[in-house]
């Protein structure tokens, strides 16, 4: 399929952006966000709210169509349903998060918004990356209508602080990366990410970026002051410690155990036995690598986590030799990573044993479905702009024609099951806006790369990062990042 017939408006394309219309949630006469799934053959339970990280994928659509009233009416009211006083009850939300969902209810005549920080949602899970995906619209929005505006309004000064602090501030941690619980992104069941899973990283850096592009610095010379010291030591702490090509896994191979002070190499304490080395040895093409799932105390999760990974070369996290090796293991493993459907959201399942006991014997998260190595479409808007960023258009047009030939027929589900992603979802909900989205997304960038700004940026200087590495394995004192 060749780049001029992928633009084309298609009869899938007409049924996507008609059922995107469908989803459009109203609240006093003003379009608010979009539902999570408008499919009437099963019962709405919470896919009938819209969703903050859901809402991320049509956002953007709608602000490269002139369509940016939604986009702020959103920002306005979830940051209206930001928790702004500190509060000591265990049961209500900490200051500055911003909801996993909300939906409208009518109250005697009146409508009003009813957030969902998790303590209605299944295992009741924090949403740690809804207030990330706020910061990265939000500068979406701006860069798209040039309305700074909006972010220099008050409120939404104090609503960035109040996130910068949430993240930035009290923290029991000693490294660059957010820690956070199982289930608090994407993945919002048990799935062994609690730690420092890559994805909360990646988002966490790329709200930091968007929040210092947007803050006014007086007033907020503290927070300013930090996220320019965070942003190189999370940077190079990710590049460093996270990364894995076959010259890191023998390095790894020979680390040795129970290392103790600064000069200590196998800093994580990371025992070989606990490292799948025969598969990877066998999986890693010579030319490509990935960023791991996880790293933590003896603890390195080397499942590939795609939405982590094609992130970090959107947002410049990765080097751009990172960034091709990731593009490059992803074309040397396409069936195992994308398969019949763009793409899997990690790969390899945790299976037997394994699945019992990190799941929790969960039966929707079964081997290979749901987010235990299922097929999610959403992913393809990012595996394109990953792929537009490094200049591998070839695997977003064969992404794209893989889309095309199924989503509209299947009635747009959230996710297929089976290893090369073949099955519909067992569980899944047809018409799952985000599946809607995710694809006239992936076509709209390809069609128009002057779209990738929305959600990239330059990347950060090399100097700053090696300063940073310089600072994190020698403890410099006297470390002051580049202004």
């Amino acid at each position: 399929m060749q780049l001029n017939e992928l633009v084309t408006i298609t009869s899938a394309d007409q049924q996507a952006w008609a059922a995107l219309e469908k989803s459009i949630l109203y609240y006093q006469g003003r379009p608010v966000g979009t539902v999570a799934a408008f499919d009437v053959s099963v019962e709405a339970l919470n896919y009938d709210q819209c969703f903050v990280r859901d809402f991320v994928s049509s956002a953007l659509l709608f602000l490269m169509k002139g369509k940016a009233e939604i986009v702020r009416n959103f920002l306005e009211e979830t940051l209206k349903l930001q928790p702004k006083e500190r509060e000591l009850d265990a049961y209500k939300p900490g200051r500055g998060l911003i909801p996993a969902s909300f939906k409208v209810v009518l109250n005697n005549g009146e409508e009003s918004l009813e957030a969902d920080f998790g303590e209605h949602a299944i295992a009741r899970v924090t949403p740690v990356d809804s207030c990330l995906w706020w910061m990265i619209l939000l500068r979406a929005y701006v860069i798209s209508t040039k309305d700074f505006s909006l972010a220099y309004q008050p409120e939404f000064q104090k609503g960035i602080r109040l996130i910068m602090e949430l993240c930035l501030a009290t923290r029991f941690d000693m490294y660059p990366t957010l820690l956070v619980p199982d289930g608090a992104c994407m993945i919002d069941r048990r799935l062994g990410i609690y730690g420092h899973p890559l994805e909360i990283q990646t988002l966490f850096y790329t709200a930091l970026r968007a929040a210092r592009e947007l803050l006014i610095c007086q007033g907020n010379q503290d927070i300013v002051e930090a996220i320019d010291n965070r942003l190189p030591l999370l940077c190079a702490h990710i590049r460093q410690h996270y990364w894995i090509d076959i010259n890191r896994l023998n390095a790894i191979y020979r680390f040795k155990g129970e290392e103790y002070g600064k000069t200590a190499v196998n800093l994580f304490n990371v025992y070989a036995d606990s490292i799948p080395y025969y598969e990877l040895d066998k999986w890693l093409p010579k030319k490509g690598g990935y960023l791991a799932g996880n790293v933590g105390p003896s603890q390195l999760d080397t499942r590939f986590f795609s939405l982590g990974n094609l992130m970090a070369i959107i947002s410049d996290l990765a080097s751009v030799e990172q960034s091709q090796a990731i593009m490059n293991l992803i074309e040397k493993r396409w069936d195992d990573l994308v398969g019949d459907m763009p793409m899997k959201i990690c790969f390899p399942a945790l299976e037997h044993e394994e699945y019992r006991i990190v799941t929790g014997c969960d039966p929707k998260n079964i081997p290979w479905s749901y987010h235990n190595g299922g097929n999610w479409p959403v992913l393809m808007w990012m595996l394109v702009a990953a792929a537009v960023k490094t200049n591998r258009t070839n695997l977003a047009e064969m992404a794209i024609e893989i889309a095309e030939a199924r989503l509209s027929e299947d009635e747009w589900p959230e996710y297929y099951d089976g290893k090369k992603g073949r099955l519909m979802g067992k569980q899944a909900r047809k018409f799952q806006t985000w599946t809607i989205a995710g694809f006239l997304l992936a076509k709209e960038l390809i069609a128009n790369p002057s779209y990738l700004p929305l959600v990239s940026f330059d990347e950060l200087p090399p100097e700053v990062v090696s300063r940073a590495c310089e600072f994190e394995i020698n403890s410099v004192d006297n470390y002051t990042p580049r202004a």
